[in-house]
């Protein structure tokens, strides 16, 4: 009962971040189950179909605050559909895990971009409309390598996303996470004709569904609430220190370089944070309109 109420939370926990950063949910709660001694086909199966009822709250809250775009949601997420049910089916075989060096090379690069993007002052927000020719192809990479790795929607298409300056943060995190029931639903779909019921952990599945259900609200508030600023600076800072950590184990520098590395990431990680929330007060009192001092009125005559 215990194992079930920290899964719960840990649930609760990682859909706060993915439903008010992009990303999260997936790569959190697969690693903890491997941890747990889950194989990874199993681990990646029980958390996709816990998913499905937290995409599909998140989906529904970020549609409530108004985070969705729907013209991406249908250009994304059939395409990420098919790359999920790939990677689910090939999942079931045989490990891509050679090529998670390459893709987390990809998304670090990303990830600098973004924090050096939104430690700065922003344009004027000009939304313009994403091309399907680039939201199909994003759509199928996401998919499969979100299924093949355990989590990889989110840490692929909101930073590709919102590096395309095309979008306002809060509507890429909002869309992505509602295109995210589709790529859900079909990863669950591979893995059940690939490994059966027996590849899914069913109290595992709803301990994480509870949590993640109870958190897809308040994550969708927060991310109409804070500003594009200080959520461009969170994302590029996690996809830094996220993809820096795979990137260290496959190379097995983790126990060497970690332990100095890791906490130099997380200050850097809380001073663009900071930096971006000086620059978005410094934008916003400067927009302000000074007070326009009232006449003064001449004394009656007497």
């Amino acid at each position: 009962m215990t194992r079930l109420v920290l899964l719960a939370l840990v649930g609760l926990a990682a859909q706060l971040v993915d439903g008010a950063l992009g990303m999260a949910y997936g790569v959190t709660s697969t690693t903890l189950l491997l941890l747990a001694g889950v194989a990874p086909a199993s681990a990646s199966a029980s958390v996709h179909l816990s998913e499905i009822g937290t995409t599909l709250a998140s989906g529904v809250a970020h549609w409530r605050f108004g985070n969705v775009d729907w013209r991406v949601v249908t250009r994304i997420a059939v395409p990420g559909a098919v790359g999920s049910f790939l990677g689910a089916t090939v999942l079931s075989t045989i490990s891509t895990s050679t090529a998670a060096p390459w893709t987390s090379g990809v998304l670090l690069a990303l990830g600098v971009f973004l924090v050096a993007r939104f430690t700065r002052p922003l344009r004027p927000a000009r939304p313009r409309p994403v091309r399907t020719r680039f939201l199909a192809p994003l759509g199928l990479v996401a998919g499969f390598v979100d299924a093949t790795g355990g989590g990889g929607w989110g840490p692929i298409a909101t930073p590709t996303l919102l590096a395309s300056g095309r979008m306002e943060p809060r509507k890429v995190i909002g869309s992505v996470n509602t295109a995210e029931f589709l790529v859900a639903a079909a990863a669950s779909a591979g893995f059940l004709i690939g490994l059966g019921t027996s590849g899914f952990v069913l109290p595992t599945v709803i301990a994480l569904l509870a949590g993640g259900v109870v958190g897809a609200p308040l994550a969708a508030w927060l991310v109409r609430a804070v500003p594009a600023q200080v959520i461009g600076a969170a994302v590029g800072g996690l996809i830094i220190l996220t993809n820096t950590r795979t990137l260290l184990r496959v190379s097995d520098l983790e126990s060497s370089v970690g332990l100095w590395l890791y906490p130099l990431l997380g200050l850097v990680w809380v001073s663009a944070i900071t930096i971006a929330i000086r620059i978005h007060r410094r934008v916003r009192t400067t927009q302000q309109p000074s007070p326009v001092a009232e006449p003064e009125l001449e004394p009656a005559a007497s």
